[in-house]
């Protein structure tokens, strides 16, 4: 009981930033105990070779001719753990990024690699997939090595593959951002800017990255057709893109209003979302 309690604390620290003390003091110890469970858990299936986690595909919808056609998928990881049932993202994700995301990411990357690889084999040569990358994995120093390594043995075309970052990653440490993901580039992959206008939004660095795709978040989504500012923010950022030349892909589309709005702005390439898949 005293080491388990030793842990709660431990888990604290962490999540506060590591290097410090935290004493143990009972509150929420209930949902510190499930989330000791859950490392202790994701730790047993990372070491099983990621066997529980599961990859899903969310179809990316190009609107941008006369019709609608998939262009290629999002990949989107879920944790079916065999002793805590079906975990959400939002839950594991977080405290995997304290040390087990290189393994579960790799794993992700390789999958979807071979799942575009056998879309591409088998008729649709031009389909893509996007890969989320999170901060630790941008920070590891092989993650150039580690991408080409996944490209040459899926043997997948790398013009298909597109990783997203997220937008406040890409502009909290531009200079370090910029050298990484123009190596990246240089593979043949795409880049794409996640969660756009969720994190420190600075067009002037928005120019510099060498981004392909800005992506929308679902939160400007939501009340389209019912906040002026969603949909001028998205029409603003539709503009900004046409200008410097990257395409925009808008996330979360769920009803018909929202697609016709989107389609009405003549800019939006790409959409995706619980409309479609």
């Amino acid at each position: 009981d005293l080491i388990k309690k030793a842990d709660i604390s431990l888990y604290e620290a962490k999540k506060g930033g590591k290097n410090r003390v935290e004493y143990y003091g009972g509150d929420g110890e209930d949902t510190a105990s499930r989330r000791l469970d859950m490392e202790k858990n994701m730790r047993d299936a990372t070491a099983n070779s990621c066997e529980e986690f599961e990859v899903y595909y969310q179809p990316v919808i190009d609107i941008s001719g006369e019709k609608e056609r998939c262009s290629g998928v999002e990949a989107l990881v879920r944790w079916n753990s065999g002793k805590m049932g079906m975990v959400g993202p939002g839950e594991f994700i977080p405290l995997a990024e304290l040390g087990l995301i290189n393994p579960i990411g790799d794993f992700v990357l390789r999958k979807a690699c071979e799942k575009c690889k056998y879309w591409n084999d088998m008729g649709h040569p031009e389909y893509r997939i996007n890969v989320n990358l999170s901060v630790v994995q941008l920070l590891q120093n092989d993650i150039v090595e580690r991408i080409r390594t996944v490209l040459e043995e899926t043997k997948m075309r790398p013009e298909n593959l597109t990783l997203e970052v997220t937008e406040s990653l890409a502009i909290n440490d531009i200079g370090r951002m910029k050298k990484v993901l123009s190596k990246i580039k240089e593979l043949g992959a795409l880049i794409a800017l996640d969660d756009f206008g969720t994190g420190y939004s600075s067009l002037s660095h928005i120019r510099e990255l060498p981004i392909d795709i800005i992506k929308i978040d679902r939160c400007f989504v939501i009340d389209l057709g019912k906040d002026d500012y969603a949909e001028t923010f998205v029409r603003m950022v539709a503009e900004l893109a046409d200008t410097i030349g990257v395409r925009m892909c808008v996330e979360g589309v769920e009803y018909d209003e929202q697609l016709q709005i989107l389609k009405d702005m003549k800019k939006v390439q790409y959409i995706q979302g619980y409309y479609y898949d």
